[in-house]
């Protein structure tokens, strides 16, 4: 019997194969980067372009014994740089950008340069990250990328592949110390993110205590975001104030919070801050060596990822799998 991390695989690769969707990686020249696109390739998840200078690339693939598969394309910036001045130029004109002349300076970013491409529907997808800080992306994403009508704002989850199951870490790369309105809203983008790839949300708002064992104002804000997600979504099934251990363990559930419908059987974990939630994703990926896909951007236009430094080959190729997923 194939492990439920595996199978969880297996089925991402299927939905992101039932369509062709094209996505880019404007760290092009990066040995993860080219490995990863190789196997997107070879297992039809996408199209992959890779943004950078072709001798460039080519050497490096020689070097490490890897050939170029035909459903993978390098675009040298330089040669395409000027076709986007004028859109960012009016895009940011009244904001930040005072010339065509700086809009064409800025495109020397691949990061900027991929963004555009995105906004003018060139490509369906950006991956960005591995070689830089989380900002290098979301900055320039904010600032092209615009949220969608439907939220005020940009949160992000984790999918944490486990042996016998799948859990939904949020938000643990955006917000730094969400408020009650915040923290809501990430539970129903979290939520529905679960809900796009056949996940039944459970929803645990994470706290240093369960039930009515704490109290002050930060057990008050995750009390309050309970309330505006109830009232939001009253279908929804959420809860909380509740330990990490009594929203994923049964056996401390019915210690701690029997008579939770959630607690022990969580699936979607909303931490209440992102030290809480960036430290916890990394010690449980590094200590149990699980597969973590993201962090997958919730509540932009269209799809933006951002990758850890330290992502590995097989996190790469399950984000590009997200990401054309999240272009449908």
């Amino acid at each position: 019997m194939k492990k439920y991390s595996e199978n969880f695989k297996l089925f991402l690769q299927e939905k992101a194969r039932s369509c062709v969707k094209t996505i880019i990686f404007p760290e092009g020249n990066n040995l993860k980067i080219i490995k990863s696109a190789l196997i997107c390739s070879k297992l039809k998840i996408s199209k992959c372009i890779l943004l950078g200078i072709y001798k460039d690339i080519q050497e490096l693939m020689k070097k490490n014994n890897l050939s170029l598969n035909e459903d993978i394309e390098i675009i040298n910036p330089n040669k395409i740089r000027h076709n986007y001045s004028y859109d960012l130029f009016q895009l940011r004109k009244n904001k930040d950008i005072d010339s065509e002349l700086t809009a064409l300076n800025l495109l020397k970013n691949n990061i900027i340069l991929s963004l555009m491409m995105l906004h003018n529907g060139d490509v369906d997808g950006v991956i960005a990250g591995i070689t830089c800080p989380t900002a290098a992306v979301i900055r320039p994403t904010f600032q092209i990328i615009q949220n969608n009508s439907i939220n005020s704002f940009v949160s992000s989850v984790f999918f944490m592949l486990f042996s016998n199951k799948i859990l939904v870490y949020g938000d643990c790369a955006i917000n730094r110390y969400p408020n009650s309105k915040m923290l809501a809203e990430i539970a129903i983008q979290s939520a529905n993110t679960a809900k796009s790839i056949g996940i039944l949300p459970k929803i645990a708002m994470l706290s240093y205590s369960t039930g009515n064992s704490g109290f002050g104002k930060s057990v008050n804000r995750i009390n309050n975001a309970i309330k505006i997600v109830k009232k939001k979504q009253p279908n929804f099934l959420i809860d909380g104030p509740l330990q990490y251990d009594a929203a994923v363990s049964k056996k401390v559930a019915k210690i701690k919070l029997s008579n939770s419908v959630v607690s022990g059987r969580a699936n979607v974990l909303i931490f209440p801050d992102l030290n809480a939630g960036n430290i916890t994703y990394k010690a449980v990926q590094r200590s149990s060596n699980v597969i973590s896909i993201g962090p997958i951007l919730q509540g932009l236009n269209k799809p933006v990822n951002d990758l850890s430094r330290g992502a590995s080959i097989d996190d790469i190729v399950y984000t590009t799998a997200m990401t054309v997923i999240q272009s449908l």
